[in-house]
C-alpha cells in the first residue's frame, strides 16, 4: 500500500507495498492530491536500478535501514546478545496502520533475532513531520541496544549543510559546508546538549538563506546524549539521522522488555529557513505550557551576584516596580551556607543568616509592589562542601576523585532516595512560599553515570513538580543556552538563551535559537551598559531594541541608573506590554541582506495586519549607502504604514540629512516594501532602529 500524507505545503510519499521495511519515496513539497494509480506508479517509477558491482536486487532506503538490506551506510539499528554474539537483523512488516490523520504506525518484527519494532509516524497540521521508534526484546535472553535512530532520505540538490556550535556565552555559532561523500555527523557527550550543539541541522540547495532555498532539517527533541548526521554515499543514496547517543550497557532490555526512542523533528521548506520557522513555531505553540503574557522579569544575578540583603533588595524591588517590572526572581545565593560558587549546592533550605525570617519579608515586598516573585534552583547540581553531600556520598554520579566543575558534581536522579528526598524539598519551599515560578539551572556537564537514566529521571521530576504544583511555571538554564532542545521545552515555560547580555553576541544567538524556538520562550534580558561577560560597553538603545524581541526582562541594578535611564526602560517596558501579544503569536521573519554587517529581522502578525521589524547595524557597512531596508512577510496586495517606533534614546547616525521618509513615514505596499524597500538611515556600528508597520 501507498500512503500520502499532506499537510501545509508538504507532502511525504510511503511505501509499504512490500514484505520489508516501510520506504519514504518522497519527503518535500506538496505534490497536490493524487490518486492510487498515481502513487503507485510514483513508487514504481522511483525504484533504482540494479548497478553494476552491486547486490541484484534495487537497493532502497527503508524507515529502518541495516546492512541485510544492501545498505552499507550507518544503520538504523544496532545491539546483540551476549549470549550470541552480533546478530544480523532483518525486518519485515507485517502491519501498518493509519491511527490517526496523517499518522502512520507500522508494525516490524525480526523473528530469528527475537526483536520488534514500532515506527510511529506523523506529518502534523502545520507540516512538521514526527518520528518514534519502540524496540521490544521479544525473546528471552537479554537484549543490548547500542543504536536505535531515525533516518531520513534526502534529494541529490540538498548539497550545502548548515549546523551550529558554540561556547559559554557564545551559542548558537552558525557553520556551513559542502556535503560531499561521506558522514558528517555531530554528537553530544555533555548529558545535555551543550553550548556547542548542533541544535538544528539543515541541508538545503545551494546558497540557501532564511527567505530562500529548499531545505530539510532535523531536530532531536532529547536532553541528553545524542547524535545528529548527515551521510552521502557514493552508491547514490543521502540521508539525515538522529538519535539519542548510547553508552555500551547503557540500555539492555531484558525479555518483554521496551526502549522507545526520543522523538525525532523533522520539517522540509521550500522558503528558507524562515519557512521551517513557520511551521515549527506554530507547532509548538499548539502544545505549549505558555498560557498567558510573558511577564516582564528582574533578575538578581547580575545586579547583586551573592549580597542578598533584605534592604538591598527591597530597593531593587522598588525601582523594578517604578518602571513595570511584573515578576521578580531572587537568584543563587539564598540558601543556608551559600555565600559562593563553591559551596552549600543542594542545602535546599532558607538561609538563616541571610533571611532570619525566611524569604516572607521579601516576598511580602514583592507581591506589595505588584509583582509575583520568582526563585533560583540548581537541583541537578551539589558541592561536596555541602550538608549534602556529606551525609549521602553515594547520591553522588562518578568517582569521588573525578575533578569537580565549577566547584560541582551531580545527583543521581536515578536514585529513588535522592528523587524522593529532592521532590520533598522543592515542593516543601513551593509550599511554605507564594512561589510562582522556578529559574532551574544547570551549571555543569554529567560526565559520568547513564546520560539515558538521568534525562529520564529528570523529565520525571519536571512532571511530578508540576503536576504537584499547578501553574508553577519554570525556566530551564543550562550556564545559559546548554540545553534547549525540544525535549525540555515541553516541560517548561522559558528558557535562558546564553549567559551573556551583551546585545551584540545576543543578536546571532536569538537568530539562530529563534528559528527552532519561538521568540516567547527565550529569556532576554537588558543588561548593564558594560556587559559582565564580554566587557563591551553598548548603548541603551542597543540594548532595548535588542531585548524587545524575546520574553523581555531586566538584569541590572536598577537602583544604580540614572532616573533618565529609568524613564527610557518604563516607556520600553510599556512598548514590550503593548507589543507582546504581536511579538508571541507572529511569524518571525528575517531578510536576506547582501552585507552582513547589516539585518533586518521582524516578527509579523498572522493575519498580516501589524508587524514591528528591527534594523541593525552590527558592524560597519561595505559600502557608504547601505541597502534599502527590505521588509518580508507582508501581504503585498495591502498598503502599509512604516514608522519610526522610539525605544530608549535615538540610535546613533552619520549621516548630514537623514533618508526623508523617517520624519513621517511613509505608505506603500507589501509588494514595494519587500521588493524595493525603503533608503536606510547610515546607522553606527552596534546600534538599532524599529519599526512598526501597519495595514491601512
Amino acid at each position: 500500500m501507498i500512503r500520502h500524507l499532506r499537510a501545509a505545503g508538504t507532502s511525504l510519499v510511503l511505501d509499504a507495498s512490500g514484505p520489508g521495511v516501510p520506504v519514504i519515496v518522497y519527503w518535500g513539497a506538496d505534490l497536490g492530491a493524487q490518486d492510487a494509480v498515481d502513487l503507485s506508479s510514483l513508487a514504481r517509477a522511483s525504484m533504482p536500478p540494479v548497478g553494476p558491482s552491486s547486490l541484484d536486487v534495487p537497493v532502497r532506503l527503508s524507515l529502518l535501514p541495516t546492512l541485510a538490506e544492501g545498505w552499507s551506510g550507518r544503520p538504523g539499528l544496532g545491539g546483540f546478545r551476549p549470549s550470541v554474539g552480533q546478530i544480523d537483523l532483518a525486518f519485515e512488516c507485517v502491519a501498518v496502520r493509519e491511527e490517526a490523520a496523517n499518522t502512520v504506525a507500522i508494525d516490524l518484527v525480526d523473528r530469528h533475532a527475537s526483536v520488534s519494532v514500532r515506527i510511529d509516524l506523523e506529518l502534523t497540521v502545520q507540516g512538521v513531520l514526527r518520528l518514534q521508534h519502540a524496540l521490544t526484546n521479544t525473546g528471552e535472553t537479554p537484549f543490548e541496544l547500542s543504536a536505535l535512530d531515525v533516518i531520513l532520505p534526502i534529494p541529490d540538490r540538498a548539497q550545502e549543510l548548515l549546523d551550529f556550535t558554540g561556547l559559554w556565552s557564545h551559542e548558537r555559532r552558525p557553520q556551513r559546508s559542502v556535503l560531499g561523500h561521506g558522514v558528517w555527523s555531530r554528537e553530544s557527550r555533555h548529558g545535555r546538549p551543550g553550548h556547542d550543539d548542533s541544535f538544528l541541522t539543515v541541508v538545503g540547495t545551494p546558497g540557501f538563506g532564511f527567505r530562500q532555498g529548499e531545505v530539510w532539517a532535523v531536530h532531536e527533541a532529547w536532553s541528553g546524549d545524542k547524535r545528529v548526521w548527515v551521510e552521502r554515499s557514493a552508491l547514490g543514496h543521502a540521508a539525515v539521522g538522529a538519535g539519542e547517543l548510547l553508552a555500551p550497557g547503557e540500555v539492555s532490555l531484558a525479555g518483554g522488555e521496551s526502549y522507545r526512542s526520543p522523538w525525532t523533528i523533522a520539517v522540509y521548506s521550500g522558503a528558507g529557513l524562515d519557512g521551517l520557522s513557520a511551521r515549527l513555531h506554530p507547532w509548538i505553540r499548539s502544545w505549549s505550557t505558555v498560557t498567558g503574557p510573558r511577564p516582564v522579569v528582574l533578575n538578581t544575578w547580575e545586579a547583586v551576584y551573592f549580597d542578598h540583603d533584605l534592604e538591598t533588595l527591597s530597593r531593587l524591588v522598588t525601582a523594578a516596580a517604578s518602571v513595570g517590572v511584573e515578576r521578580f526572581v531572587l537568584d543563587d545565593g539564598w540558601f543556608s551556607g551559600r555565600t559562593d560558587d563553591q559551596r552549600a549546592l543542594g542545602d535546599w533550605f532558607v538561609d538563616a543568616t541571610s533571611w532570619p525570617n525566611g524569604l516572607h519579608p521579601l516576598i511580602e515586598r514583592v507581591q506589595s509592589a505588584g509583582l509575583d516573585f520568582g526563585l533560583w534552583v540548581e537541583p541537578e547540581m551539589v558541592n561536596p562542601d555541602s550538608n549534602l553531600a556529606r551525609a549521602h556520598p553515594d547520591w553522588l554520579l562518578g568517582s569521588a576523585a573525578a575533578p569537580t566543575w565549577r566547584g560541582q558534581r551531580v545527583l543521581d536522579l536515578g536514585n529513588p532516595e535522592a528523587f524522593a528526598w529532592l521532590f520533598e524539598r522543592l515542593t516543601a519551599l513551593l509550599s511554605d512560599y507564594p512561589i510562582a515560578y522556578l529559574k532551574w539551572d544547570h551549571n555543569r556537564d554529567l560526565l559520568g553515570g547513564s546520560s539515558h537514566r538521568q534525562t529520564i529521571a529528570l523529565y520525571k521530576l519536571l512532571d511530578a513538580l508540576r503536576a504537584a504544583q499547578p501553574g508553577l511555571e519554570i525556566e530551564s538554564c543550562a550556564s545559559g543556552g546548554g540545553r534547549i532542545d525540544l525535549g525540555i521545552l515541553g516541560r517548561v515555560d522559558r528558557v535562558w538563551t546564553s549567559d551573556t547580555n551583551d546585545p551584540l553576541e545576543r543578536q546571532q544567538i536569538q537568530r539562530y535559537t529563534g528559528v527552532l524556538v519561538p521568540p516567547e520562550y527565550l529569556g532576554s534580558h537588558l543588561g548593564a551598559a558594560t556587559a559582565h561577560t564580554t566587557g563591551r560597553a553598548s548603548a541603551l538603545g542597543f540594548r532595548l531594541a535588542t531585548a524587545l524581541f524575546g520574553s523581555a526582562g531586566i538584569e541590572w541594578d536598577l537602583t544604580q541608573a540614572s532616573e533618565a535611564e529609568r524613564d527610557q526602560i518604563r516607556a520600553w517596558i510599556t512598548i514590550y506590554k503593548q507589543q507582546r501579544a504581536l511579538l508571541h503569536s507572529g511569524t518571525v521573519v528575517h531578510a536576506d541582506g547582501s552585507d552582513p554587517a547589516i539585518e533586518l529581522h521582524g516578527v509579523v502578525a498572522a493575519d498580516q495586519s501589524s508587524a514591528v521589524f528591527a534594523h541593525v547595524a552590527l558592524a560597519a557597512p561595505r559600502t557608504a549607502l547601505p541597502a534599502q531596508i527590505r521588509f518580508p512577510g507582508l501581504d503585498p496586495a495591502r498598503r502599509y504604514q512604516v514608522r519610526p517606533l522610539v525605544v530608549g534614546p535615538l540610535p546613533r547616525t552619520l549621516q548630514t540629512v537623514a533618508p526623508l521618509w523617517l520624519a513621517d513615514g511613509v505608505v506603500l505596499s507589501g509588494a514595494i516594501l519587500a521588493r524595493v524597500g525603503l533608503a536606510a538611515p547610515l546607522l553606527t556600528p552596534e546600534q538599532a532602529i524599529l519599526f512598526t508597520v501597519d495595514a491601512v
